[in-house]
């Protein structure tokens, strides 16, 4: 590996400029770990400025097959832009232009290293908006959104990264530029390439440019918070929800373990009695609004276990609702040094199957459990809370994570809704996909990239 790595710095140094390919191990360092908190050093990282960087990069590595791993600003959570076999990170965090943009075909044209909050800031201004609205969207790049398959609370509503873009420009593992897609929204020339590059994670491609999908932003956002004495009865209210006419743009929920954390942080007004409870955000003109938040309303409170709906009448109103889910991020940090956050789907009226069996999970194995997520999607983020001075729980996570992947399973459900697979869910992946899908997969895999430098380690289980 020695000798191939320094052949490639030898054809990278010929072409880039020295400050660009970095060996240096406290540079490296930098680029070695994601927000998993998994670290493994690269030997080396190249600073990509255009397509062509990426191209000649790419190309390097593969004359030499060394391992080639692309990154953003790393908040991936499970792993997917950690170098685990070494070789070299290209970082495409200067690749950071607006090429076009045009708010009357509702289009923006980036290069990956665009932040999503500057996508959002260049739109708002003509009343527009991307999709996806992950909790990283300040610091989170477009490139890193789309190779993870990025949501958030109003993918309910509308759609997730897959849903979000209009056409690709990538350099396969091979070195070749291709295009995929175009600037439309209809399109059915050829097979769809850009769906099936979003959520890759950069185990096909290296994305270097993204046409965007932009939507017309709302002018007014409503929320409401409803309190329900269990989960079950939060469940059915969300079923309720996702079936009538005016659909929500948000349905976050909260267990009563998490009500409980967030309500010992800081006191917001949860009622004693509550169970699990809903945060719902509705949006539109502000003609309608205020008709859709009561409508919304109106159904939140229609069945059995209802214990109050709060509907915010002002900004101010609002943010007191909202306080009670951001109380329960600091929760937890200070409850437990280890937290396994997982983020599986199951279908929406199936969700109280699952939070039971996590309930019984966490009974049998001694575990603290705390779920919360976007409900209207049945996303559950299911967090695991252990002690790591205590041996019984830290033995006890793996059998849970698995009784947890089979139960979602079952339900029809998926093992990651929006973070992606990376490392931490690699050795699952062949429960939820059959033996020929699999295989098919990886022929695809080699036909995109044949020596197998891209981000080798993640994604799909070996072959």
């Amino acid at each position: 590996m020695i000798g191939h790595i320094e052949a490639v710095l030898a054809s990278l140094r010929a072409t880039l400029p020295a400050e660009r390919v970095m060996t240096d191990a406290a540079d490296c360092l930098a680029y070695g770990y994601d927000n998993s908190r998994r670290c493994a050093a690269p030997q080396a990282v190249v600073v990509a400025l255009n397509a062509e960087d990426v191209a000649l990069t790419v190309r390097a590595c593969r004359e030499h097959a060394v391992p080639l791993t692309v990154r953003g600003r790393g908040t991936n959570t499970t792993g997917a832009s950690v170098p685990v076999a070494g070789g070299v990170v290209l970082t495409l965090e200067r690749m950071n232009r607006v090429i076009e943009y045009r708010p009357a075909d509702r289009l923006m044209v980036v290069e990956p290293g665009v932040l999503n909050a500057e996508v959002q800031r260049i739109a708002e201004a003509d009343g527009l908006f991307w999709a996806p609205d992950p909790t990283s969207a300040a610091y989170s790049t477009v490139g890193g959104n789309l190779a993870c398959g990025a949501g958030g609370p109003r993918a309910v509503k509308y759609g997730t990264a897959r849903d979000a873009v209009l056409g690709l420009r990538a350099v396969t593992g091979n070195g070749d530029l291709i295009r995929s897609g175009g600037e439309t929204t209809k399109g059915v020339v050829g097979y769809d390439l850009t769906r099936l590059l979003i959520g890759s994670e950069g185990t096909l491609a290296v994305i270097t440019e993204a046409t965007l999908k932009l939507l017309p932003r709302p002018t007014e956002r409503r929320m409401l918070r409803a309190c329900y004495v269990d989960t079950t009865a939060a469940i059915a209210a969300v079923v309720r929800l996702m079936g009538q006419a005016d659909l929500p743009c948000a349905v976050e929920f909260m267990d009563g373990a998490a009500v409980a954390l967030a309500q010992a942080w800081r006191d917001t007004g949860v009622p004693a009695a509550t169970g699990a409870l809903l945060l719902i955000e509705v949006d539109g003109s502000a003609a309608s609004v205020s008709l859709t938040q009561q409508a919304v309303a109106a159904v939140a409170a229609a069945g059995d276990g209802v214990v109050a709906v709060d509907v915010a009448e002002t900004a101010a109103h609002a943010e007191a609702l909202w306080a009670c889910r951001k109380a329960l991020s600091p929760s937890l940090r200070k409850l437990a040094p280890k937290k396994v956050n997982e983020d599986v789907a199951v279908p929406v009226s199936r969700l109280p199957l699952l939070l039971a069996e996590v309930e019984a999970i966490a009974a049998s194995g001694g575990l603290q459990i705390v779920n919360f997520g976007h409900a209207g999607n049945g996303n559950i983020h299911v967090n695991i809370l252990a002690d790591p001075d205590d041996p019984a729980q830290m033995s006890a996570i793996t059998p849970a994570l698995s009784r947890l992947f089979r139960k979602v399973l079952d339900l029809g459900g998926t093992l990651s809704g929006e973070h992606g697979v990376g490392i931490d869910k690699r050795e699952f992946v062949a429960w939820e996909i059959d033996a020929v899908t699999l295989a098919l997969m990886h022929s695809l895999k080699r036909v995109f990239d044949p020596v197998g430098i891209l981000n080798p380690g993640k994604t799909l289980p070996g072959p």
